[in-house]
């Protein structure tokens, strides 16, 4: 279990994939975890149902406010919008970069792999996204696998990634054994 740990949750303003967002946050509580919602501007997050508006979340930081260093670990999840939007901020791909920097695990589904890309730190790493992410993940020096999670310790941070929703059971299991 992570009792005391706080785990960050970094999406775009909008564009996150409603359940992977809310399942590992659930996934992280039930554990004793403290997630926390960081987002490039203050105030609510729109998530979705794939194309379809869900709910907005609070933010409770800014990439600004916070540091990698108050946290135990970083969930990014997915949907295509909000990592397509994450990779263009260099604020926010500076953050997801000093967990790696720090050695802490880090977990992330779908297409959230375009964030890690974009920071810099898939080479020499195995791991597993959406399909369609693949190419860009080979080309960024990672060895893809088409499996519902894989766990990469190839270096001192642990990535745990995961293909889509149906992935996240898994997904969840293995972060939290990630952030033990």
């Amino acid at each position: 279990m992570i009792e005391g740990k706080t785990i960050a949750f970094l999406a775009a303003p909008e564009g996150t994939e409603q359940v992977e967002l809310t399942e590992p946050w659930q996934t992280i509580m039930n554990a004793g975890g403290t997630p926390r919602l960081i987002s490039t501007r203050e105030g609510r997050i729109q998530a979705f149902n794939h194309l379809d508006r869900g709910d907005a979340f609070r933010v409770d930081a800014t990439v600004d406010e916070v540091d990698a260093a108050q946290f135990d670990g970083l969930v990014l999840p997915g949907g295509v919008a909000n990592p397509d939007y994450l990779r263009t901020r260099p604020e926010a791909v500076r953050f997801v970069r000093a967990f790696f920097d720090l050695g802490k695990p880090v977990a992330a589904i779908c297409h959230a792999p375009w964030t890690l890309i974009e920071a810099d730190v898939v080479r020499g790493r195995t791991l597993t996204s959406w399909p369609s992410l693949q190419t860009d993940l080979r080309n960024a020096g990672a060895t893809w696998h088409d499996r519902e999670v894989v766990v990469c310790t190839a270096a001192p941070s642990t990535l745990v990634t995961s293909r889509m929703p149906d992935d996240l059971k898994a997904f969840g299991e293995a972060a939290i054994e990630a952030f033990a």
